[in-house]
């Protein structure tokens, strides 16, 4: 078994996110990996108006996908979802599907489509530049109040601005219709609110919940871990 990880919205250098949960996944001998997407400027060039969309950043995790046949769980977080729909789609090592306070989109729908009237308030969108980022001064009680302080200050230097384009671009497939998945609730997410997620997880195969924020697998990586294990 391995685990392929899809990040977030707003965010670079994807192995830091998933880091504490990683090495917890070595110590017990599995392997994982978590790609850069090019949206959010780690393809050589940078986001917003005609740099990378969801397209790269779909075609990214495909190949990392497909560069193995090993049994693989895709862990797919918030806007990670939205890629994981189409890039695990059709890919037979994939046998399960992990989305943590995640979308799930229909084919032909794009993030937009889950938004509730407008940017959020802890998004800065910048129309002209064609990204959007997380304010910083609300990342730590938005996304990261039950991570240590270390983490939290850490957090702040692997955020990033991210394409808007990526809003608007809709999915072609949804590997959530093919795969086993499970949907894990972060009930105290600040971010994506619970009841949201429990209309999200509607879509998946079984639904599970953890009383953490947005980022459980820093908050929490012992019980991220055992839960991937017991897929």
């Amino acid at each position: 078994m391995r685990v392929v990880f899809v990040h977030g919205a707003c965010v670079r250098d994807g192995a830091w996110w998933w880091h504490r949960t990683a090495e917890r996944l070595r110590e017990r001998g599995v392997p994982s990996v978590a790609p850069a997407l090019p949206s959010c400027g780690e393809a050589g060039r940078p986001g917003g108006t005609g740099g990378p969309g969801l397209p790269e950043d779909v075609a990214a995790v495909r190949r990392v996908l497909l560069g193995s046949e090993e049994p693989t769980v895709v862990v797919a977080h918030s806007y990670g979802g939205i890629v994981t729909a189409e890039a695990a789609a059709g890919i037979g090592s994939v046998r399960h599907l992990l989305l943590i306070s995640s979308y799930l989109p229909e084919p032909g729908q794009s993030l937009s489509d889950f938004g509730h009237g407008g940017p959020a308030p802890f998004l800065d969108v910048d129309p002209e530049a064609g990204t959007f980022g997380v304010r910083p001064e609300l990342l730590v009680d938005t996304f990261l109040p039950d991570c240590d302080a270390r983490i939290q200050t850490q957090a702040a230097d692997h955020l990033a601005r991210q394409s808007l384009r990526v809003t608007g671009q809709p999915v072609g497939a949804a590997a959530w219709q093919q795969v086993p998945s499970t949907y894990l609730v972060c009930a105290q997410d600040r971010g994506t609110p619970a009841r949201l997620q429990r209309e999200f997880a509607r879509r998946a195969g079984r639904t599970v919940e953890m009383d953490a924020g947005h980022h459980p697998f820093l908050s929490r990586p012992a019980e991220v871990r055992d839960l991937l294990l017991s897929l």
